[in-house]
């Protein structure tokens, strides 16, 4: 791995650069560019990734490699290739994007072109069938656009273009082609019909096996390039390509709306409005609950603290036959009795809390247009730099919630609080980085690009850190509404449904089913390479889950201080978290019914990704139910007298 893998001055770029509009919802570097005929258009080629196999639409591989791996062989433009520079997120997504050999001059149509002669020996052939196999496709980029095949979705009939095009295919007889010529359509718009300012706007490439015989004839009838035909004996190919200019009608700014397609809508569609729909009954019912329950008992309290001790009846008890002390109220001398571990739990809701802010701005910022599919990367890149930035929302949570619980070591709160969960992750993300490093996989991380990552960590984020703990701790110290025993109660036993586990199982549940639909569209975006747009779903699913997730901790918080249980703090934060648990188990039943991961690495990695996201989720949806719960608490405590 090398260091033109990543500019840091690319990156010190992408951190200064204000975000700024500048045609429709696109950002700088990616404004139009017009061309004059015969202007050179250059195809720039980028890494080839899995996809689904066309055999069983199912994916076999998470590997992506360089386009100029030593066993693909391909064209080499003269002087070697060179990288283009890529933003953070892009080279942390697997893009590798360089130069190549393909000559595209606007307007001027090519027919056959040759391009080079490759030799496949026994071991180049068995590599590159394998891959066909797998369904790898390739990955180009003229004028920012994917070069895509035309795909019809069966299910509606919509026409749509696909983000890149295999690099092989099988034919009737079972037998593996490799593709060899390349078709490419090249679809441009005159600019208020200048005829010297035109624009692309759509790009497809039809890819052919052709074995020629001398001659680089393509009108002609030849036989395809099968591979693994000649078991031991090495195979020389001709690569070539031709090229089409058609004119369209479809303007710059909408040039995007031929790859951005939804698989499903109608589904997608349903669940959102049947979620929505059960997400309003369960909170309006808890509310109710709530409400109703909450108001007798603080009316019934506080008139019961009305009461002269001369009411009472010879065995101590009301004349409405109601004890003094009872319920939640029972507890009050503990509730806000300082949790286990009360370091952990601020150090998790602290980097909650961060992730909270920062998820919630990159959607807003990707409604609003800032995260537009021709800034290669840009979701990454505004993520990283978002949590970054919130360090000092994360340091300021973290320590004015181990300051409520009265903990003591508020030195190591501030200093685990931006080392201990981004060390975590980091630490997770290396060793799975080995593997790609093994296997010589273009998604793997340059070391370099590592090294700014961590610098970047400890020049930024952790100061901002420290100087949110600092102002955390000097702030006022949240009170609790009530006094604290001396000595703590003793709990009784709970009704099954309410010990920890069962509690756990059935309110992360909720949390995740919110979600559901929103997250099998984003692990499709993520596993087979498709372009993932639909934030104005995700906005409305993020806020669902967010109600859902406060709802039933809220309930299931009651419930337990009814039946005389105080320790709420890590009961909320891990059964709200334990959505997370469902979408890790979500992923193992993709795995599953959608991935077919041959090799240990492969599903290592998997696995190893899911966790990363599972976890963070966990820490998120923990976070919003310990919060809501600590509000709940905090409010009828406060509404009733006591002495």
């Amino acid at each position: 791995m090398h260091f033109r893998d990543f500019a840091p001055s690319a990156l010190l770029t992408t951190l200064l650069a204000a975000p700024q509009l500048a045609s429709a919802f696109y950002l700088p570097g990616v404004a139009p560019t017009s061309y004059k005929p015969g202007d050179n258009v250059p195809l720039y080629v980028n890494s080839i990734k899995p996809v689904a196999a066309p055999q069983d639409s199912r994916l076999h591989s998470v590997v992506s490699y360089d386009y100029y791996h030593p066993a693909f062989q391909f064209c080499k433009p003269e002087g070697g290739p060179q990288y283009v520079s890529e933003s953070l997120g892009s080279i942390l997504f697997g893009d590798r994007i360089m130069t190549s050999p393909f000559e595209l001059k606007m307007g001027k149509d090519e027919a056959c072109k040759p391009l080079c002669k490759a030799t496949y020996d026994e071991r180049s052939v068995q590599f590159v069938k394998k891959r066909i196999e797998q369904g790898y496709s390739l990955n180009w980029l003229v004028d920012g656009l994917p070069a895509g095949q035309q795909i019809e979705d069966q299910l509606t009939g919509t026409v749509f273009y696909s983000s890149g095009f295999l690099l092989g295919q099988d034919d009737k007889d079972d037998n593996i082609l490799f593709n060899n010529h390349y078709n490419i359509i090249v679809e441009y718009h005159e600019v208020n019909r200048d005829a010297n300012q035109l624009r692309v706007v759509g790009v497809v490439v039809q890819p052919t096996s052709i074995k020629y015989d001398g001659k680089v004839d393509c009108n002609s009838e030849h036989q395809p390039i099968v591979f693994g035909s000649q078991e031991g004996k090495s195979q020389d190919i001709q690569f070539s390509y031709s090229v089409k200019w058609r004119k369209s009608e479809t303007a710059w700014a909408t040039r995007w709306d031929k790859y951005l397609h939804v698989f499903d809508p109608k589904i997608h569609w349903f669940w959102l409005i049947d979620t929505a729909i059960i997400v309003v009954i369960l909170v309006l019912t808890v509310m109710s609950i709530l409400v109703r329950a909450l108001k007798k008992d603080i009316a019934r309290y506080n008139r019961l603290d009305q009461l002269d001790l001369d009411d009472l009846g010879d065995n101590g008890a009301l004349e409405d036959g109601v004890q003094e002390d009872s319920g939640w109220k029972l507890v009050h001398g503990d509730v806000f009795r300082t949790p286990s571990r009360p370091l952990l739990l601020s150090v998790f809701v602290g980097n909650g809390a961060q992730i909270f802010v920062m998820t919630g701005c990159t959607i807003i910022f990707a409604l609003l247009g800032f995260l537009s599919p021709s800034n290669r990367g840009s979701l990454g890149t505004i993520m990283i730099v978002l949590y970054t930035v919130l360090g000092f929302v994360g340091g300021y949570v973290s320590a004015r919630t181990y300051k409520a619980w009265q903990g003591e070591k508020w030195k190591l709160n501030i200093v685990l609080t931006p080392t201990l969960v981004p060390a975590m992750i980091f630490t997770t993300f290396f060793l799975l980085n080995l593997f790609l490093w093994a296997k010589e996989s273009s998604g793997a991380v340059p070391f370099t690009t590592m090294l700014v990552i961590v610098a970047i960590w400890f020049i930024i984020s952790i100061p901002l850190s420290f100087a949110g703990s600092w102002l955390g701790f000097r702030a006022v110290q949240l009170e609790a509404p009530v006094r604290t025993n001396q000595i703590p109660r003793q709990i009784p036993p709970v009704s099954t449904y309410l010990k920890p586990f069962p509690s756990m199982l059935i309110v992360g549940l909720l949390p995740f089913g919110a979600i559901f639909v929103e997250l099998y569209f984003i692990m499709s975006s993520i596993w087979f390479s498709r372009i993932y747009y639909m934030f104005g779903f995700l906005f409305l699913c993020y806020g669902l889950m967010i109600v859902v997730c406060a709802a039933v901790t809220i309930l299931m918080v009651y419930f337990l201080l009814c039946s005389e249980d105080y320790n709420w703090q890590w009961r909320s934060f891990l059964a709200a978290g334990m959505s997370g648990g469902y979408i890790f188990l979500n992923c193992l039943l993709y795995l599953v019914t959608k991935v077919q991961l041959g090799g240990l690495a492969g599903t290592v990695l998997y696995i190893g990704y899911s966790a990363i996201i599972s976890f963070l989720f966990f820490i998120l949806a923990g976070s919003i139910g310990y919060f809501s719960s600590w509000w709940f608490v905090r409010k009828i405590y406060a509404s009733i007298k006591i002495d």
